[in-house]
């Protein structure tokens, strides 16, 4: 490690540097995943156990059902037979 003329002979400061450059080094993610295979396999295996275990992979989640909205249903431009009794003819207008 070469040190700029700015920082001097100040061991603390190197120690900083060296501690900053080690936790940069170690920000990036890994997602490599390792498969060891045993035995003897061919190039042709493995290349078909890739194949399936790379489609086994979740993919894009689904989308969730949006909600049914009772207000633009089609049901409510039939309507429904009037039932005979009290306050029959007013209940008729209810939605259901």
């Amino acid at each position: 490690m070469t040190r700029s003329p700015a920082e001097g002979s100040d061991p603390e400061a190197t120690e900083a540097t060296e501690a900053t450059e080690a936790t940069e080094a170690t920000d990036e993610p890994t997602s490599v995943r390792a498969i060891e295979v045993l035995g003897e396999a061919t190039d042709e295996q493995v290349a078909a156990l890739l194949a399936v275990i790379s489609g086994l992979g979740g993919g894009e989640p689904e989308e969730a059902p949006r909600p049914v909205s009772r207000w633009a249903s089609r049901e409510r431009l039939v309507r429904r037979p009037v039932s005979p009794g009290p306050g029959g003819w007013r209940a008729s207008a209810f939605p259901r």
